[in-house]
């Protein structure tokens, strides 16, 4: 018995969105790992080479959101495999918390940067 293409070719893309998903959460919890670890940092005073990675991920993240319009590179790329556009269908995460990355994102980074230069400048 032979697969139609049609189906065969629903179905690699469907292997792609995957694979594009779970790519895209697993930067997603790196990314995570480091807003909190600037944070922590912020906190506990604590300056090494940890945090110099840290503060370098999320500068080059936001350097790809900036030359991409403030979207992520992967959502489109999930978007021209099958997921829904204009959605957070492109991450495994549930829907309220995908919407809300930024928004929490920029606190954190803010909050960890301020921290940061107070106990740099100030001690």
């Amino acid at each position: 018995m032979q697969f139609p293409l049609h189906l065969i070719y629903h179905f690699r893309m469907l292997n792609r969105l995957f694979f594009i998903k779970w790519f895209h959460t697993l930067i997603f919890f790196l990314m995570s790992a480091c807003l909190f670890y600037i944070l922590y940092a912020g906190v506990t005073k604590t300056f090494n080479w940890i945090l110099l990675i840290a503060v370098i991920a999320i500068f080059i993240e936001g350097i790809a959101l900036i030359l991409n319009k403030w979207r992520c590179p992967l959502a489109s790329l999930a978007e021209k495999y099958g997921a829904k556009k204009g959605s957070v269908t492109d991450i495994f995460l549930p829907a309220v918390v995908a919407r809300n990355v930024f928004k929490v994102s920029i606190v954190l980074l803010t909050a960890g940067l301020v921290l940061l230069g107070i106990r740099y400048f100030i001690g």
